[in-house]
């Protein structure tokens, strides 16, 4: 295998989850009856531009299909968090009724709404029709493609340059991540900027956070990396902010080599922390796989615990890092009695590879489980609020990453 930005040979292995299904196929009862297909899900190191990642074994329209299942909006945190990336957005470079404000990867139009209603002329990528058909009943006009050079050349030529390009929680999700940054130097105004959102690997590493590695990241993105692709095809990085989103992420400001935008002492301060943390040296790698395991461990001990003790447990958040970590630790139906999800588009719906049966969150209500295991913790803040009626009859709450807590 050779890294998929410089092509070097890739020999330094992050963390081997074993074999696992796609994250986000959901199965229906009838596939339940059918095979499922499990892929590696081993990340390697590149020791040339230090970009992890996960070999290619699904193609994207494999895994983001018609029939995708995550939809931002039903998060009201997450919606929230693009609002106020919208107004400072506005505010800061001074966008207007003549700007063009873009969205790669859109999903349902949960952060351009809001570029619409302050009056700026918008326009979404999304490649799956589930999420782009919601965008488009709210309004917004929605392309629905995978996004590249040659889109961007196109959207340059038969649109206006772009003015405002925000890519949020997608850069780790492209196989060919050249052919997709090229997109962005391809479609930007001269003075335009592009922001990327995703998280950043030293949280993932440091805080063990290996559930957020599953096939639809194809790469796990440091400010190191990041800036050596980006420099390759044409942009500069002039500012970045860190976020308190998905256990903590970057927010990378980008834009043309000739542009006028001033660079932040911030972009050198990142660089610099990272490579005195070590992520420039293979040994700040090599501790992740141990600590996965005792965190496994954990989590088996206490479903066996309260199962033995004649204990419910259920689960809160259909999300692909809960697929990760219940299949890497082979949690099943025997020791999680279902999982709940406020997305109509994954009740009645099992989880790949434990089929674990997704339902309605009154379904807690009814059944009063002893224990609730989130595993969408970084919406921890989120859901225990909603979810604190399970106070009432002596429910508790369980996260398992970064740590296993009970309470």
């Amino acid at each position: 295998m050779k890294c998929r930005h410089c092509q070097n040979p890739l020999t330094h292995v992050l963390i081997d989850l074993h074999h696992q299904p796609a994250s986000n196929a959901y199965l229906s009862v009838a596939d339940l009856e059918r095979s499922e297909v499990y892929v590696p899900l081993k990340t390697f190191v590149c020791g040339s531009c230090w970009l992890v990642q996960i070999p290619s074994h699904h193609r994207p329209d494999e895994l983001f299909t018609a029939d995708y299942a995550y939809f931002s909006s039903v998060s009201s945190s997450w919606v929230q968090h693009a609002a106020r990336y919208v107004d400072a957005m506005i505010a800061r470079f001074g966008l207007n009724e003549t700007s063009l404000v873009a969205e790669i990867a859109s999903n349902d139009g949960y952060l351009l709404q809001h570029a619409r209603d302050a009056g700026i002329p918008c326009l979404g990528i999304e490649p799956t029709a589930s999420t782009a058909a919601a965008a488009r009943a709210k309004g917004i006009e929605t392309l629905e493609l995978f996004f590249g050079a040659e889109t961007g050349r196109k959207l340059s030529s038969t649109r206006q340059p772009a003015d405002l390009i925000a890519a949020n929680n997608v850069l780790a999700h492209v196989p060919d991540i050249n052919d997709f940054v090229a997109g962005f130097a391809a479609w930007l105004a001269p003075d335009g900027v592009a922001t990327f959102e995703f998280p950043h690997l030293m949280h993932l590493i440091d805080g063990c956070q290996f559930d957020t590695i599953y096939h639809e990241h194809y790469s796990y993105l440091s400010l190191t990396a990041v800036a050596i692709i980006f420099r390759s095809k044409g942009l500069r990085i002039f500012d970045v902010e860190e976020l308190s989103t998905h256990g903590g992420s970057l927010r990378v400001f980008a834009c043309l080599d000739g542009a006028s935008h001033s660079a932040s002492p911030r972009v050198n301060a990142l660089l610099e922390r990272e490579r005195a943390a070590g992520l420039t040296d293979f040994g700040y790698y090599s501790d992740l796989q141990p600590r996965a395991k005792r965190l496994k461990l954990d989590l088996l001990t206490f479903l066996l615990d309260e199962k033995r003790a004649g204990r419910r447990v259920a689960a809160y958040g259909a999300a692909a890092k809960g697929n990760t970590l219940l299949n890497f630790a082979g949690v099943d139906a025997d020791l999680v009695d279902f999982v709940c999800d406020a997305a109509l588009s994954k009740q009645g719906r099992f989880l790949p590879g434990s089929h674990i049966p997704i339902l309605a969150p009154d379904a807690l209500l009814e059944a009063k489980p002893h224990s609730v295991l989130i595993l969408p913790w970084n919406l921890k803040s989120e859901i225990v609020p909603q979810l604190s009626y399970i106070r009432e009859w002596g429910g508790r709450f369980v996260t398992a990453v970064p740590r296993l807590e009970v309470w």
